[in-house]
């Protein structure tokens, strides 16, 4: 038996690895290795989702934000064109998707003032009274917790808020000195309590990251039980602090993923953009690595080339809701079905 044989058994039996561990696994492991961990998290999703993968329909809605966080090409300070949607282009993103079969709704933005409560809810609320039988996802950052109540109870399902590390000094590297890593925390906890399906997640080689934060980035993984967790490699974004530094590795991000999906078999576990922009199959190694779900844009097509997180985020191809059929040939070749489904965590709904 190999070592990585040896920790997926005990992944298998639901056990936290030791450092030194999840050290070697997530190393330059061998070949075969790495494609016997691919394998496991394959067969661990299939164990639980079969070979659905689920589609959410993104829509960016706004790329104003208040935040200067040092690796975002949306940042406070960057010298971009600015956009809004208005709640009625929202709205027709949303009927063009569910036409699609899109039944998960994803609102993604900068921390944007002008979306304050009172025009958030109001949208979310006018979604879910034209699409009752849908799921309402927010990725608005950091709130009040009286902000994300009153979303809940708009119609809100659903919240990612990546946790970017669950290093407190990391963290400060990361972001500006007002923003601060408990804040993060106690929103994350915030959402949970209130009854959202509540993701986390973090970027693979952002700047000053260490093997020592990944794996308390997996170990705050292991013990939150979100429902979703986003991750993808760090793509440095022209005019940031960090433009010039290395790019994260896709094959690293692929063994995290597999991971994840061994910690948490019943996750949501998206195969990112930013995976399928750091390597060219990146999306289809992602799902053969274990991930269930991949969330094309419906964002109007100017609003897609603003959304800059990053330099060349894709937004076209297979990355494009249009092109549905394309992204659903493409994972019949590797045997997975698109499906039309909300896609609610097992987690959640067994309570």
């Amino acid at each position: 038996m190999t070592e990585t044989e040896r920790i997926v058994e005990k992944l298998n039996r639901g056990v936290f690895p030791r450092v030194s561990e999840l050290e070697y696994i997530l190393g330059d492991i061998p070949a075969e290795e790495e494609e016997f961990l691919f394998g496991a998290a394959r067969r661990t999703a299939k164990s639980v989702f079969g070979n659905k993968v689920y589609i959410r329909g993104l829509i960016e809605f706004t790329n104003f934000c208040r935040n200067d966080c040092l690796y975002c090409g949306i940042r406070r300070s960057q010298s971009i064109t600015r956009y809004r949607l208005t709640e009625k282009e929202i709205l027709e993103c949303c009927k063009e998707g569910y036409d699609l079969g899109f039944r998960t709704f994803v609102l993604q933005g900068g921390e944007d003032p002008w979306f304050n409560d009172s025009r958030l809810v109001h949208t979310v609320s006018a979604i879910r009274g034209r699409f009752p039988d849908c799921a309402i996802t927010l990725s608005v950052g950091e709130r009040s917790r009286e902000s994300y109540r009153v979303l809940k109870e708009a119609g809100a399902d659903r919240f990612l808020l990546r946790h970017e590390t669950a290093d407190c000094n990391h963290y400060g590297k990361l972001h500006p000195g007002e923003m601060s890593f408990e804040n993060r925390m106690e929103c994350l906890r915030s959402l949970r309590e209130l009854g959202y399906q509540t993701g986390c997640g973090f970027m693979v080689g952002s700047p000053y990251q260490t093997m020592e934060n990944l794996i308390e980035d997996l170990r705050f993984i292991w013990e939150f039980k979100p429902a979703m967790v986003g991750i993808g490699p760090f793509i440095p974004a022209k005019g940031t602090p960090f433009e010039h530094e290395p790019k994260g590795s896709a094959e690293l991000t692929l063994r995290l993923l597999s991971v994840i999906r061994l910690m948490r078999p019943d996750l949501l576990l998206p195969a990112t953009t930013a995976l399928g922009t750091a390597a060219e199959d990146g999306r289809t190694r992602g799902i053969l690595a274990g991930a269930n779900v991949i969330m094309p844009n419906l964002s109007p097509e100017n609003a897609r080339k603003n959304y800059s997180l990053y330099d060349n985020k894709l937004n076209t191809g297979c990355e494009a809701a249009e092109n549905l059929a394309q992204l659903k040939a493409s994972m019949a070749e590797i045997g997975y079905e698109i499906v039309t489904d909300r896609g609610d965590s097992p987690a959640y709904i067994n309570g």
